[in-house]
C-alpha cells in the first residue's frame, strides 16, 4: 500500500460518507415530511397509536436503532419479532426498512399491516418494488445499484467509472441509519422533546 493511497479502512470510510452528504440533497423532501408528519400524529394520540418498526438483517438493526430512539422520546414502539410485540391495528404505523423492497419477510409482514388497516411507510431505495408498491408513504434512499470487483476499483476510477467501496447493502443501511437519525432531531425539534427528557428514558440496568 502506497501512501497515496493511504488505509482502506480510512478510504473506505471517506467514500461511505461522502455517499451519505451526497444522498441528502438527493431525498425528496416531501417525502420526508409526510414521514415525520405521521409519525407526530402517532406521537400526539397519546400513546393510542403504537408504531412497528421492522428490517431483515443489517436494516433490522437499523430498525433497532430507530426504535430506540423513538421509544426515547415517548413513543409507543416495537421490533417485529420481539416476543412483546402486540398485534397491530387500524391507525398504527408500521416502518418497514428494505434497500431492495423485495425482502420477502417484510413485503408479507407490510401487506398483512396493510390489511388491518395500519400506515405503511417503506424506507427503500426502490419506490417501484412490492414494498413501495403497497406503502402509504415511501422514503427513497439512495444506495448501491451495482457490483463492482475490489481489483477493479483503481483501474475504473482512473476511467472516470466511480463505484463506492462498499460491499452489498451498506451505503443503503448506513445513509438509512443517518438519515433516521435526522428524523430524530425533526421530531425533538417539532414536539419540543429535550435530550435531558429523553435520557429519562434510557436503559438504567444494562
Amino acid at each position: 500500500m502506497s501512501a497515496e493511497e493511504g488505509s482502506p479502512s480510512l478510504m473506505a470510510m471517506r467514500e461511505i460518507a461522502s455517499f451519505i452528504v451526497k444522498a441528502a440533497s438527493e431525498i425528496d423532501e416531501g417525502q420526508v415530511r409526510r414521514f415525520v408528519e405521521t409519525l407526530v400524529d402517532v406521537y400526539r394520540s397519546g400513546g393510542r397509536r403504537k408504531i412497528l418498526v421492522m428490517g431483515a438483517g443489517r436494516s433490522g438493526l437499523v430498525g433497532r436503532a430507530f426504535a430506540m430512539r423513538l421509544m426515547h422520546m415517548g413513543f409507543n414502539v416495537y421490533v417485529l419479532g420481539d416476543t412483546i410485540v402486540p398485534s397491530v391495528e387500524e391507525g398504527d404505523v408500521v416502518i418497514a426498512i428494505s434497500g431492495s423492497g423485495r425482502t420477502k419477510l417484510i413485503v408479507t409482514a407490510a401487506d398483512a399491516a396493510k390489511a388491518v388497516g395500519a400506515v405503511v411507510v417503506a424506507i427503500t431505495s426502490y419506490p417501484d418494488s412490492p414494498l413501495g408498491c403497497l406503502a402509504d408513504i415511501v422514503v427513497r434512499i439512495p444506495g448501491r445499484t451495482k457490483r463492482v470487483r475490489m481489483d477493479d476499483y483503481f483501474a475504473r476510477q482512473i476511467l472516470g467509472i466511480h463505484e463506492p467501496l462498499a460491499p452489498l447493502g451498506t451505503l443503503f443501511e448506513d445513509t438509512a441509519l443517518v438519515f433516521l437519525d435526522g428524523v430524530v432531531y425533526e421530531l425533538m425539534r417539532e414536539l419540543g422533546i429535550s435530550e435531558e427528557a429523553m435520557r429519562k428514558r434510557h436503559a438504567n440496568i444494562e
